[in-house]
């Protein structure tokens, strides 16, 4: 978790996030830099957009509130197009978690 903490602090910083950097930052709040690691950080976040993966992250914890009251004269097919709404909905707030996962690892 240290890695992608510190992958992000030079995201906040302005500064370039290479392996250099990311060695820096660790080494000077004193972890044990593992080369690997490093490297892995590095190229998984070379095509991703930090910016973009926050503010989508920033979105996911709403959808853990309890969906809204349909009301009872719904007919069963507009229940059953709410129903198939909400599951999509949940499909790409799932899409965007597992984008995120390359970023932690």
């Amino acid at each position: 978790m240290e890695y992608v903490y510190a992958a992000l602090l030079l995201h906040a910083a302005g500064k370039e996030i290479n392996e250099e950097n990311l060695k820096t930052i660790l080494e000077a709040a004193g972890i044990e830099v593992n080369e690997a690691r490093v490297k892995a950080l590095v190229a998984a976040l070379e095509d991703v957009n930090i910016d973009e993966a926050i503010s989508k992250a920033a979105i996911v914890p709403a959808a853990t509130a309890p969906a809204a009251p349909v009301p009872a004269a719904e007919s069963a097919e507009e229940k059953e197009e709410t129903k198939e709404e909400e599951e999509e909905e949940e499909e790409k707030e799932e899409e965007a978690i597992e984008g995120l996962g390359a970023l932690f690892g």
